[in-house]
């Protein structure tokens, strides 16, 4: 049994400037010399970070009943900036596990269908209004508009906020901080401690410290508001922390609550608008696969009903490859060595830190031929096993909103593929790039409606 030698050689300064600037292209290169495992110098983690793409393997970290690997919560720090200190994302051990149990039922299946017609009512909404602000264009981005489809479904199941000066205020606000880090170059001082400088309003950090304090401010407002004239009979996530107590009846804080708040808002809107952008791109940069996906549309009698919209075979495909050959998230969440632990033949010694590879994964050509080609089809022919196919992630950190994500993701690509006739107004192909702590389209993606 070896050491762990699979070290990328490169200055370590270098690798963590290609891990912010070009993150595919650091995983691509390390992958060839090292092709399971490999140990790392990126930045956000505070130390070297071993890349793990092999499913056994990734199986092995994520599910031992021995608790060889612990999932601490204070690794993410990198996200602490925006969703602060208690959220899911942050905490660690039965705390984390209690605030997943209070959260999950809000994301549970049988609650989508209730979201059916909201989702499918609010794409056509946005849609047209796209269509009003091109000026005669018929033009959009697909991102943008995307973006404004999933946050107000964010804002409606998390807050109950279906309209009013708030719910517009924090909409727009939400949007702001999205943006800030939508470009490799501006997401690098989420990585880089010493780019947190509030050098004024007018300086990309100092711009989010007041954008967020903007937010704060509304979102503390709400919970002021809602604890004041608590209705126990609504079912958003925000009624459910704040009428939820631990075993000494104790309730949420403020803070507790606007930290959840914050993560359930960004983890939920940003990443499946991301997701619908890559989807719509597809499906139009690729004649037979919407051809497929419009004649199983048809097959639909009922518009209205969600769940047999939700089961059909081609369109969970479709966004299945979305979903393997762009995964929102690169890794998984940290986790670290108990103590020495054998690992692909390797040795790892106590206090490794670790993540799942999971855009490495994806691209496994024993698993997935043709890796970089979009083939739904390979989601037909045969079954995946969760360490095999991972975009939510794995373990006791698993997305939360996986259920509502996925969903979302099929009622929106069914409503416009039935309801309207899209192109892409430039068809050469789109690269992914960072954008914040995932990968997005990169580029302004624009569609046309014919």
């Amino acid at each position: 049994m070896s050491q762990l030698t699979n070290l990328i050689t490169t200055p370590s300064i270098l690798q963590k400037l290609q891990w912010v600037a070009d993150p595919v292209g650091y995983m691509k290169t390390a992958v060839q010399k090292y092709p399971d495992i490999f140990t790392s110098q990126v930045v956000g983690f505070g130390a070297n970070l071993v890349f793990v793409n092999e499913p056994q393997a990734i199986q092995q970290i994520l599910t031992n009943d021995r608790k060889q690997f612990t999932a601490p919560g204070e690794l993410n720090q990198i996200l602490s900036p925006i969703m602060g200190n208690t959220s899911v994302m942050t905490i660690s051990g039965d705390r984390h596990k209690k605030r997943r149990q209070l959260v999950m039922p809000a994301f549970h299946g049988s609650r989508m269908q209730n979201y059916g017609q909201l989702v499918a009512d609010l794409t056509n909404k946005v849609l047209q209004a796209a269509v009003k602000k091109s000026q005669g264009t018929n033009t959009f981005l697909v991102r943008n508009e995307m973006q404004n489809i999933s946050l107000q479904i964010i804002l409606q199941a998390v807050f109950g906020l279906y309209e009013g000066d708030r719910a517009d205020q924090i909409k727009h606000l939400m949007g702001q901080i999205s943006e800030l880090f939508r470009s490799p170059l501006t997401s690098a001082a989420l990585f880089f401690s010493q780019l947190q400088k509030d050098w004024g309003e007018w300086s990309p950090w100092g711009n989010f410290i007041r954008q967020r304090a903007n937010l704060d401010r509304l979102l503390y407002q709400e919970i002021a508001d809602r604890r004041a004239h608590l209705d126990l009979n609504q079912t958003d996530i925000l009624t459910m922390l704040l009428s939820s107590t631990d075993e000494d009846g104790n309730g949420m804080t403020d803070v507790e609550v606007r930290d959840e708040l914050m993560a359930l808002l960004l983890a939920g809107h940003e990443t499946t608008a991301t997701s619908m952008a890559w989807c719509l791109y597809w499906v139009h940069q690729l004649p037979e696969v919407k051809e497929k996906l419009q004649h199983e549309l048809s097959t639909i009698s009922d518009r209205r009903d969600w769940m047999s919209i939700f089961k059909l075979p081609y369109l969970t495909a479709v966004c299945n490859e979305t979903l393997r050959i762009h995964p929102i998230a690169m890794l998984t969440f940290p986790r670290v060595a108990q103590e020495d632990v054998q690992l692909l033949g390797h040795q790892l010694e106590a206090n490794t830190i670790l993540c799942g590879c999971i855009y490495l994964l994806h691209q496994r050509e024993e698993l997935y031929p043709e890796p970089e080609k979009f083939k739904p089809e390979r989601f037909l022919e045969r079954q995946f096993s969760p360490y095999e196919f991972m975009p939510f992630g794995g373990g006791a950190r698993r997305c939360v909103g996986e259920a509502l994500a996925q969903f979302e993701m099929k009622i929106v690509l069914a409503t416009i593929m039935s309801n309207y006739e899209l192109e892409l107004c430039d068809r050469r192909p789109v690269k992914p790039q960072r954008r914040g702590v995932t990968l997005a389209p990169a580029g302004d993606l624009k569609m046309r409606i014919k």
